[in-house]
């Protein structure tokens, strides 16, 4: 029921475009791995689904008091968050283990591979959780990037500015030839380095080869978030690759409606 009265108006609100669609399955479970700008990546992206995601959110969302922490909670219930326990040694198991009851549902699961909002626009270093998903649970990884979405929502904004918003699916992802091979560091690296080359040739973002967290810390120390690397040639993307020539990509010029999630 929150879902259907919420998604009218955030619809109204962000008129969210769309290119790539087609490429989401319409049954069978499948990672959605987007990069994440904002809090409303999660409220955004299940607009132009047919079908419904999963999200894992920290607990903490789900447990404010008075009208701002009800309302809070009832969004991201309406928009299928998961609420998880992120602290302590066990908290990345715990997330690993619902993602899997999810896919193993037949269901999308949505998940953010740089682990927290980007503090400035820019796509970072990827945690291999995501790889150890797609590698236990076998399905394909489907790459997502969100756009504008930090635009309508810097850090520190609470209530959105509306404003159209996009979302770019791309191709999904097959790692099935790395089966077995989940406790792999090495793979783990590799294939998530691969998701996030995705996400970038998809949003047009600059790649920062440090965890966002990391960054986070260092901006809130008083320094820049990447320290330049002596004799680095020009922008890098993971895994070390040159960065592709990719654009911030727009609104479809074919005049393509927007889905209804």
């Amino acid at each position: 029921m929150k879902r259907v009265l919420a998604g009218p108006l955030l619809r109204g609100m962000f008129r969210p475009w769309v290119r790539g669609i087609e490429n989401i399955p319409e049954t069978g479970g499948a990672i959605l791995a987007s990069n994440h700008l904002a809090v409303i990546d999660s409220f955004v992206l299940p607009l132009v689904l047919s079908r419904k995601i999963r999200f894992i959110g920290k607990a903490e969302y789900f447990t404010g008091t008075g009208l701002k922490g009800r309302l809070k909670a009832g969004f991201f219930r309406g928009v299928g968050t998961i609420p998880v326990d992120r602290g302590g040694g066990k908290a990345s198991e715990a997330a690993l283990n619902t993602g899997l009851g999810v896919l193993e549902s037949g269901n999308l699961f949505g998940i953010y591979p740089e682990g927290t909002r980007s503090p400035d626009g820019r796509l970072y270093r990827g945690k291999t959780g995501v790889a150890r998903l797609a590698l236990e649970s076998g399905v394909p990884v489907i790459p997502v990037a969100m756009v504008g979405t930090d635009v309508a929502q810097p850090i520190g904004r609470v209530i959105p500015k509306p404003m159209r918003l996009g979302i770019v699916v791309g191709e999904p992802l097959d790692f099935s030839r790395y089966k077995g091979m989940e406790n792999d560091r090495f793979i783990l690296r590799s294939v998530t380095d691969e998701i996030m080359y995705a996400l970038m040739s998809l949003s047009g973002q600059e790649y920062v080869d440090i965890y966002a967290a990391t960054a986070k810390a260092r901006i809130a120390a008083g320094h820049t978030p990447d320290a330049p690397r002596p004799g680095e040639a020009g922008p890098v993307a993971p895994g070390g690759r040159p960065a592709p020539d990719v654009q911030v990509p727009g609104p479809p010029e074919d005049g393509t409606p927007t889905p209804l999630g």
